[in-house]
């Protein structure tokens, strides 16, 4: 049996005014009965973001993007995500820590095949 992981993860709104540099809820989730290589990412307000696994999993190690969607390391301890609308541009910092914990335990919800 497969569990639905959900995860909150503090993220900063990264700006070009330091003053508007804010801290965020954001909601990771990963269900394996619905699209077994896909993680969502809930930013504050309506946006849901849907994406490969695999592209998480590169784009903390490595500049990776795939559509709107692009992820990198920022030093040793954080990773940005960039998601791109025709709203404009969202830029999300995040503690790597928290989005490996993430992807290690979507690895469990994932069923073992027979």
């Amino acid at each position: 049996m497969s569990v639905t992981v959900e995860q909150y993860a503090r993220a900063h709104v990264v700006t070009d005014s330091p003053e508007d540099r804010d801290t965020v809820p954001v909601l990771l989730r990963y269900d394996p009965d619905s699209a077994a290589s896909a993680v969502h990412v809930r930013l504050p307000g309506p946006d849901e973001w849907t994406f490969p696994r695999e592209l998480l999993e590169r784009g903390i190690r490595t500049p990776t993007t795939a559509g709107p969607v692009s992820i990198w390391p920022c030093g040793r301890v954080q990773a940005v995500m960039e998601f791109h609308s025709a709203r404009g541009v969202a830029v999300m910092q995040f503690d790597t820590k928290a989005l490996v914990r993430f992807l290690r335990r979507t690895y469990t919800a994932t069923p073992v095949a027979h």
